[in-house]
């Protein structure tokens, strides 16, 4: 490995940091949110706040992000949404109550769009054109490592916290489960501020600001000094054919020559998050306590899930600049479509009966619970209601676990392929490929903004699926759910089949010319 690539993959692991630490701080609540809902008391709507609150304070901060990396610049932005994480991680396990909880995953959420909006803008903009699929790609790969870490993470803290320990309880980790949970991101996020004292400026910010030295500076460090050169002139070329970036307004990015980038990149962002691929990540163990299998089995299945993850999107890495991204979309988004169809079909064939011998555990209630013991549901939502009504919601929901478990009958193992298969196919395809398109699509002068906006647009689907992810277990069920999220994967398939140019394999300034009308 020569130095000046060494140098440029150094960079962009320092700078895909925050996507480690975006990945944990959106995952970690998976394993937070049924301590939660029993400690503050919470309704399903809240419920979904607590999750999704983090992606609202995201969008805005997507909208936000690329304009303003314009005028502070990449590097300086990055380091102030590194300092953010860290303020949000040691809020988020501090926090006395519901309110002061969501306003510090709303801290963590400015961080996230800010990190998401210019760790791949940035690596983009530094990388060779033959490497860059997969050095953008490290941002996602490390988004995975980072949501891997938090279900591990997560099974870790609630498997001590069962302990006799004297240090467990020295650490009042046994009561304070989901403040460990959140609290652990405190560790990386101080070593992505201090990694970020040696990473340069992107060169291409350095040349609109009329920093051609600085620029060539760090061009040497990652081409060499000849190619560094050429490099400059056609950089400093294509911005000199653009309006200066810092007048560019919105209006900018809808005129007629930026149509066909815009629509695409549209599709993609609203692909990504409209498939569920969030709802799986920050509710597993509630998604897999609706097979039966119990919580502690239900978080260890999560950490296989952040585990398949990791394996496929170390594959995408591994194959983006060869096979294309089209081809790997197209083969992502089919496999989606195919599992999502699975999961709604195994959900849909599960029965639901509460045995007549249970009663005895749940002596308390067993008066109540003596109408609907022995009676047979054709879906989760009729057997909830059934033992809610006669019961309690409250007292359902402290028990939901373990009511399922002993009453639901289906094919636990197509739930399991379903779910493995559907995060396999995305981190293959919608993971990685959609922000190495990002950073291609637009030109130079515009891209700052046009990720921004692209970037809110997904943030913001991001928010509603999570947002409403519980209110919809609990008003159409699993397998209604999973079906929605099968047919918006199909509507996105066609239109990635029609409209998806392929990128691969030249430089940002070239694709500007093939995408982009004169």
């Amino acid at each position: 490995m020569n130095s000046e690539l060494f140098f440029t993959i150094r960079t962009s692991l320092i700078v895909a940091l925050g996507g480690f630490l975006m990945g944990f701080d959106a995952s970690v609540i998976s394993g937070v949110v049924g301590f939660i809902e029993l400690e503050f008391a919470l309704t399903k709507i809240q419920l979904g706040w607590a999750v999704a609150s983090l992606a609202l304070s995201s969008t805005f901060a997507m909208l936000v992000a690329g304009p303003l990396s314009q005028i502070v610049g990449r590097r300086k932005l990055l380091t102030w949404a590194a300092l953010l994480y860290l303020i949000s991680a040691l809020g988020s396990a501090f926090a006395p109550d519901f309110v002061l909880l969501i306003a510090a995953r709303m801290i963590g959420g400015l961080a996230v769009g800010t990190a998401l909006i210019l760790a791949p803008m940035y690596i983009a903009e530094l990388a060779p054109p033959a490497q860059r699929g997969r050095l953008v790609s490290i941002n996602q790969l490390n988004i995975v490592i980072g949501i891997s870490v938090a279900f591990f993470s997560n099974y870790l803290i609630l498997a001590w916290s069962q302990s006799d320990s004297a240090i467990v309880a020295y650490l009042k980790m046994d009561i304070w489960q989901w403040r460990w949970m959140l609290g652990l991101e405190a560790l990386p996020a101080l070593l992505y501020l201090v990694g970020l004292r040696f990473v340069p400026e992107s060169p291409r910010w350095l040349i609109m600001k009329n920093r051609p030295d600085e620029a060539l500076s760090v061009l040497t460090l990652v081409a060499g000094p000849t190619q560094a050169k050429i490099e400059l002139t056609a950089i400093a070329n294509s911005l000199s054919n653009n309006t200066s970036s810092d007048s560019l307004g919105i209006a900018t990015l809808f005129s007629p020559t930026l149509h066909k980038v815009l629509f695409v990149g549209m599709v993609v962002a609203i692909l990504q998050q409209i498939t569920g691929i969030n709802s799986v990540f920050f509710y597993a163990p509630m998604i897999f306590e609706q097979t039966g299998i119990g919580t502690d089995a239900s978080f260890l299945q999560a950490v296989l899930v952040g585990l398949t993850n990791l394996f496929f999107t170390i594959l995408a890495m591994l194959f983006i600049d060869k096979v294309g991204r089209r081809p790997l979309l197209l083969a992502g988004v089919s496999g989606i479509v195919v599992c999502m169809l699975m999961l709604a079909y195994g959900f849909d064939t599960a029965r639901y009966t509460l045995p007549v011998n249970a009663l005895s555990e749940f002596s308390e209630k067993a008066d109540a619970l003596a109408s609907v013991a022995g009676q047979t549901f054709r879906s989760d939502v009729a057997f909830r209601e059934a033992i809610s009504n006669s019961a309690g919601a409250a007292w359902y929901t402290a028990n939901e676990a373990r009511l399922i478990q002993i009453s639901v009958s289906l094919n636990s193992y197509l739930i399991l392929f379903g779910i493995l298969g559907f995060v396999a196919s995305f981190a293959v395809s919608l993971g990685p490929v959609m922000w190495v398109l990002f950073s291609e699509l637009f030109p130079n002068h515009i891209r700052a903004l046009a990720i921004s906006v692209v970037g809110l647009v997904n943030s913001a689907v991001s928010f509603l699926v999570q947002l409403v992810f519980p209110w919809e277990l609990a008003t159409i069920g699993i397998a209604g759910t999973f079906f929605i999220y099968g047919f918006f994967a199909l509507v996105g398939l066609l239109l990635v089949a029609k409209f998806l140019p392929e990128t691969k394999g030249m430089s940002l300034e070239q694709l500007e010319v093939e995408l982009v009308k004169s």
